[in-house]
């Protein structure tokens, strides 16, 4: 018989099998670092301009970043923070480098999300953040996924389940009731408005004294941020519904969009949600508050009919809420029903040359039509070493296998990426300018 007690002996095993995982995956210090880029990196697939032309300007240039030289002295090696220093101070044909990023306008919110697990989400999210770091662009990755794979992906362990979404949503419980409390005792009808009263083992969590910036970890990317997760954040949908009882006027789904529009507008060009593999509370926080929906898919039936359930149920849930509530906020900025500047559809694990593949990329085209992503990302060796490792293609450095196949998956993914970015800075349009 198993019981409780038999499972947490299970966790506490497989916990001391994890040190030893980090001891082969990371650094011995336990620590992920970021690796260095080679000036082939840089120039061709960071900067997209001629070898030569970039040795030029360093030459040129004493006061440019000179990166690490190899012993032969044939290859320089970058930093990220030297990277984005050469792309401060550098021009091309009198051509910026920099990323494209309007003035007086807060980050884009995406969320990647679907039902079905193994679907990519994590994968997707890792690497996106990743390329546009590459960019140039600020990132802060916000994980709702209780398996915190993307957590461990960005190099944290051993979270505090206070400090994730979770955190986000107690806190907001207790400013939002607090808020409500303080509001004039009578309506316009003279009815006294009843008090919302919050258990000591909610208020005395401490959570409703937490700043922003306490939720907010760095990673081994000088340019990316975390909003981690844990395993233990899991009960948050069991404490989520405890805490609707105890305020039912509360919009739970508003909380993290409450939270996020208190960072300043400055802080990130982009903020990337990865999604559990459910609808939920922690799922349906992180849809009100994105401004794209990203839904990566495999390509076969079963997730195809998978998705097809997911918009299915989010729709339902969205229309649930738009009905259940006024439509009005007076904290924060969203409103009723919830509308998404953008939404794409992402095949994952592609294989060109499998005729079934070409058949459902064929067949989500059919059906999703403009919505579903021109470019699918190709299922590599690379890739696969790149899951195995915890790690995105982008952190793995070409030399540990042949060139030609860490070119090749990257490029699926550059190209995954460009489409991306113009998905995000085209919302930017349709985003009002804060003041």
């Amino acid at each position: 018989m198993y019981n409780h007690e038999s499972l947490a002996a299970l966790q506490a095993q497989s916990l001391k099998m994890q040190s030893y995982i980090r001891r082969q995956t990371f650094s011995p210090e336990h620590e992920k670092t970021l690796r260095r880029f080679s000036s082939w990196e840089v120039s061709e697939l960071i900067f997209r301009i001629n070898q030569s032309t970039f040795r030029g300007r360093l030459a040129a240039d004493p006061d440019l970043p000179g990166g690490e030289v190899e012993e032969d002295g044939r290859q320089r090696w970058f930093t990220l923070q030297e990277i984005n220093e050469l792309r401060r101070k550098m021009k091309v044909n009198r051509a910026s480098l920099m990323p494209k990023r309007p003035a007086n306008k807060r980050a884009i919110r995406v969320a990647i999300s679907n039902f079905k697990g193994g679907a990519g989400k994590s994968t997707v999210a890792l690497h996106m953040a990743h390329a546009a770091a590459l960019d140039g662009y600020r990132v802060l990755v916000v994980d709702f996924d209780p398996q915190a794979t993307l957590t461990h992906a960005m190099g944290l362990h051993d979270v505090s389940e206070e400090l994730t979404v979770w955190g986000i949503i107690a806190r907001d419980l207790v400013h939002e009731t607090d808020r409500m409390n303080a509001a004039p005792r009578a309506a316009e009808s003279g009815t006294a408005i009843p008090q919302r009263r919050l258990p000591a083992s909610v208020r005395d969590l401490g959570l409703g004294t937490l700043r922003v910036t306490d939720f907010i970890k760095p990673t081994a990317w000088p340019t990316i941020d975390i909003v981690p997760s844990c395993a233990n954040a899991a009960f948050v949908e069991f404490a989520s519904a405890q805490y609707r009882h105890l305020n039912p006027d509360w919009s739970f789904f508003a909380s993290v969009s409450r939270y996020l529009d208190q960072i300043p507008d400055d802080s990130y060009d982009l903020i990337l949600f990865d999604c559990p593999p459910a609808i939920g509370y922690q799922s349906m926080n992180a849809v009100f508050a994105a401004d794209v929906l990203y839904i990566p898919s495999g390509p076969g039936y079963w997730e195809y009919d998978s998705t097809t359930s997911f918009i299915g149920q989010l729709a339902e849930a969205l229309g649930d809420l738009a009905e259940g509530f006024d439509g009005s906020f007076p904290t924060g900025k969203m409103a009723l029903p919830k509308a998404f500047l953008d939404l794409r559809f992402l095949m994952t694990r592609y294989e060109p040359g499998n005729e079934l593949h070409r058949a459902m990329f064929e067949a989500f085209r059919k059906v999703f039509g403009e919505t579903v992503a021109k470019e699918p990302i190709e299922m590599t060796r690379a890739v696969e070493q790149s899951g195995r490792f915890l790690s995105s293609v982008y952190e793995i450095d070409y030399r540990s296998m042949t060139r030609e196949t860490w070119r090749r998956a990257r490029a699926s993914f550059d190209r995954a990426y460009i489409e991306f970015r113009d998905c995000f800075q085209n919302a930017w349009d349709k985003v009002e300018e804060t003041k």
